[in-house]
């Protein structure tokens, strides 16, 4: 299905990438400028080579011959700086151009959504970023000016060797439909094949990527095997793609190049005749002859033209896919005016000072929401949740794995927006928000802990938009991170490993959980943040967290009843809706749910009081 439009945008591809290329136009019309300075000395050499033919060894105008050798040297010479020239222009504006072009592809990777991410691999999207761009760079600092050449050198040379002998011309130029017959065809066939290696390729990665990121899952469960198995099919597909092209290049280029056989066979056959019929100089045949490769070599090198065009043009298609998605999650117009007025208005009638209109102060009110994901519109994840969090005081969440704790949160730094219903932020809808505005004072320690390959110190300060090693090392006590951080080799300069790795999970959290508290966030949501610390430890977190109450919204995920048991408001959520909500206090009154998974993480048994 996609193949099909993808050959509707074949030719729109080039007018797709000019932009890209437009900043170089003065880099490009040098190139041209020296490839035509080469076009036409390369066509004085044959005209050389045929005079020393006719006039020094045939009329024995011996005196002539150091004059054209000198003539044949300087044009070699200039040949050779113009060629050297215009390739070094073309690489360089190539490389200019993929630079843009890649600049553009990361920054639309950081315009996209969550919804992309979760039905885009990233092996695809490695492929984008560099074997497809390192195609179409390819085709622009390479098989561009080479399609020129051949063009160039096949008409060029084909009209001056109609001024030398117009019947030898003629006969040559017979042939010339059938070259274009065989170039159609191996076209043709190849665009779907190269289509279908970009798409084997993308999985090979995927599998690829995800297999090292899983290495240490692999050798726990000892499935090297299995998984070199895997490997293995992937490999083969993407070996048998190649193949299908090498086969349809088997099929045609055996007829391109008998083709080109046919054009020397034509030459000498007739050209000889003509010679000994005397209707045309040995030195006419000595230059034409010459000529004969400016046809012979583009006709023998479009096929693989052909294969780069169809190379480029699937890339193309792959990367398009990437620049023209749209993100479900978009800013609304004038979203900083409204933000601004809509504050100042709610400070009057509070009475409040309106300072910084537009710093979010934390209060959190859910209306009557439901959420379901794009591709599954059928299956709601969450479903009429209504609940009020005041600003600077404590929201818990507790809940069975699925029960739809995460999403719900997300919804709040707007990575989703809600099916029905609203997500006020200080009473006003957080589609009304500028996001980066919305996402700098919404900060989310989510589940799956991730750190940069960096020094710890960098990653504790990576939101915080400061340089402040005390502010750092404060940030990372109050998580809990001080005192490992100052046993590791270098302290705060230790370089973590790829997303954290050599850290135990309990590390990672808190280092996650200090760069969260370093970006000063007016709302901080903890998604199960201290699932992977000891008791110790989670007490002394909570006790750095309470110091901080009154001052940012609190929402804290959990499994463990003793992160939540001080929050102001606790959710029980089960498949997504709000079963029971309370203080810790009135949840254990109530008997409900909480008080069951509460007796059973205390250990109680069912005629035992729970004595809080």
């Amino acid at each position: 299905m996609y193949v099909d439009s993808a050959k509707n945008q074949h030719s729109s591809n080039l007018r797709w990438i000019l932009p890209y290329c437009r900043p170089d136009a003065g880099r490009i019309a040098a190139a041209l400028l020296l490839f035509a300075a080469d076009k036409v000395l390369v066509m004085l050499m044959p005209i050389l080579a045929g005079m020393i033919v006719d006039q020094v060894i045939g009329q024995g105008h011996e005196d002539r011959l150091p004059r054209l050798c000198f003539a044949m040297i300087a044009v070699t010479l200039g040949r050779s700086v113009c060629r050297y020239g215009y390739q070094m222009f073309m690489e360089r504006f190539g490389q200019n151009t993929i630079y843009r072009l890649v600049s553009d592809e990361y920054e639309k990777l950081h315009d996209m959504d969550f919804t992309y991410f979760n039905h885009t691999r990233n092996g695809d999207i490695m492929s984008r970023m560099t074997s497809d761009t390192d195609a179409i760079r390819h085709f622009v600092s390479w098989v561009s000016y080479n399609i020129l050449d051949a063009v160039c050198l096949f008409a060029g040379s084909l009209a001056v060797m109609f001024t030398i002998e117009w019947r030898l011309a003629l006969a040559l130029l017979a042939v010339t439909p059938f070259l274009f017959y065989f170039t159609w065809q191996l076209s043709k066939h190849a665009h779907p094949l190269f289509y279908a290696i970009r798409n084997s390729l993308a999985s090979l990665n995927s599998m690829v990527e995800e297999n090292i990121e899983g290495n240490r899952v692999v050798k726990a469960f000892v499935r090297e095997p299995y998984e070199t198995e895997k490997f293995d099919r992937h490999n083969d597909d993407y070996m048998e793609r190649n193949m299908d092209s090498a086969r349809n290049s088997r099929t045609y280029m055996p007829w391109l190049d008998g083709c080109s056989y046919m054009l020397q066979l034509i030459t000498l056959i007739l050209g000889g005749w003509l010679v000994i019929r005397q209707q045309m100089t040995l030195g006419a045949l000595v230059s034409f002859n010459s000529f004969l490769w400016m046809i012979d070599g583009p006709v023998r090198q479009s096929g693989w033209l052909i294969n780069d065009v169809e190379r480029f043009n699937a890339s193309c298609v792959k990367i398009r896919r990437l620049l023209t998605a749209e993100p479900r999650i978009v800013e609304r117009k004038n979203a900083q005016a409204g933000v601004v007025q809509a504050a100042t208005v709610r400070a009057k009638v509070n009475g409040e000072q309106t300072g910084d209109p537009v710093r979010i102060r934390g209060d959190i009110r859910f209306d009557h929401v439901s959420f379901a994901f794009p591709d599954d519109p059928e299956t709601p994840i969450l479903k009429d949740i209504d609940f009020h969090v005041a600003a600077g005081t404590r929201l818990g969440i507790l809940g069975e794995t699925g029960s739809g704790k995460s999403t719900l949160v997300s919804l709040v730094a707007r990575f989703y927006d809600p099916t029905v219903g609203h997500v006020l932020i200080d009473g006003i809808d957080a589609r009304q928000w500028p996001l980066d505005l919305l996402r700098r004072q919404v900060n989310i320690v989510a589940q799956d802990t991730f750190l940069f390959s960096d020094t710890i110190g960098d990653n504790i300060a990576f939101g915080a938009h400061r340089d402040d090693e005390q502010y750092v090392r404060t940030m990372a006590s109050m998580a809990g991170a001080d005192s490992f951080i100052n046993r590791m080799p270098e302290g705060y300069d230790t370089v973590v490993g790829e997303r954290g790795v050599g850290l135990s999970g309990g590390q990672k959290q808190r280092l996650s959980l200090a760069r969260a508290l370093a970006d000063d966030p007016a709302i901080l949501i903890m998604d199960d943040t201290t699932s992977a610390v000891d008791m110790e430890t989670e007490a002394t977190i909570q006790r750095h967290l309470q110091e901080m109450e009154g001052t940012r919204t609190m929402v804290t995920i959990a499994h463990r009843i003793s992160s939540i048991k001080d929050s102001d408001l606790i959710l029980v959520l089960d498949h997504g809706r709000i079963v029971e909500r309370g203080s810790h206090e009135d949840l254990v009154h109530a008997h409900g749910r909480y008080y069951r998974i509460y007796r059973k993480q205390l250990g109680l048994q069912s005629g035992q009081s729970a004595g809080f």
